[in-house]
């Protein structure tokens, strides 16, 4: 008898280790395997043609000292976060307390908002560059309603990085909203309505109730926008290409073109890993202050 339970037992652990070898040999080909090739490749140099050459920290001494680029396509990036983030934050919470609302053809509304996340970020780039056009594009058309002159969104310096930071929250409030209404909608009915009792109005439910119980949700937010948006890349590559003056580069497509266009893979490289870098770090710092305003 223990030797049948022993032959069932290995062969359902080799069974189980069946089905996730498929997914396993990809993580492995794929992901691991290309993750400690770029770690090696950004302590050497490599033009994709020569055999590498190992430089030790070269490539990294050479961005933070010799590489002026470096640092300003760090700032549009961060500047880009400082504008995307809360904009896009502060329309999916508004929309998700719209559609959370019992209004007719509200799954109709839900859909609509929804749609960008799964529209082709192409797609999206081209239609947004034509409604930025200066001479015909919509927004201008808009805007000279009220006598606002026409405005070169994208090649002007103080304007392309919000004209791009503009599509970002438009295509992301959407995935957003619905992780706001799943925590909108598990928010126990009780609580407002212990609120009414106490003689709370709108406002009262709203920042007493509402705003406490959506801090696990709006952790996770805050968490993958940071981690996405400093991800950016085709919104830039698509509508700019980092003009005017590199204003609006990121730093992921900085690693691009590095990388694919002046063929120096060390420098993508290590770009690749100053990135992670500061991802870890900010999300690190999050889950270590989060005990200070999220409310399990």
């Amino acid at each position: 008898m223990k030797k049948t339970n022993n032959s069932r037992e290995r062969r359902n652990l080799l069974t189980g280790l069946a089905f996730i070898a498929p997914n396993f040999i990809g993580f492995l080909i794929f992901s691991l395997i290309p993750v400690g090739a770029s770690l090696v490749l950004s302590f050497s140099n490599w033009d994709l043609i020569s055999p590498p050459e190992f430089i030790g920290i070269g490539n990294y001494k050479e961005l933070f000292t010799a590489d002026p680029l470096f640092w300003k396509v760090l700032w549009n990036t961060v500047r880009y976060c400082l504008i995307a983030i809360p904009g896009m934050m502060i329309l999916a919470l508004l929309l998700a307390l719209l559609v959370n609302q019992r209004l007719r053809g509200r799954m109709i509304y839900r859909f609509i908002y929804f749609l960008p996340v799964v529209t082709s970020s192409i797609a999206v780039s081209i239609v947004w560059t034509w409604m930025f056009n200066t001479d015909f594009g919509l927004i201008n058309q808009f805007l000279s309603i009220f006598n606002v002159p026409s405005i070169n969104w994208l090649a002007d310096e103080r304007t392309a990085m919000v004209a791009i930071a503009t599509v970002g929250i438009w295509s992301s409030a959407g995935y957003n909203m619905v992780l706001f209404l799943a925590g909108l909608q598990a928010i126990p009915r009780q609580l407002y309505e212990a609120c009414e009792i106490d003689g709370g109005g709108t406002i009262r439910k709203f920042t007493s109730v509402t705003i406490p119980m959506l801090t696990p949700t709006t952790f996770f937010v805050l968490v993958m926008s940071i981690i996405n948006s400093f991800q950016v890349f085709d919104y830039v590559y698509m509508m700019t290409g980092g003009a005017p003056n590199n204003t609006t580069k990121s730093i992921v497509s900085y690693i691009y073109d590095n990388g694919f266009q002046f063929f120096k893979m060390g420098n993508a490289s290590a770009l690749s890993w100053i990135l992670f870098l500061i991802v870890f770090s900010l999300t690190y710092v999050q889950f270590k202050m989060q005990d200070k305003w999220v409310e399990y």
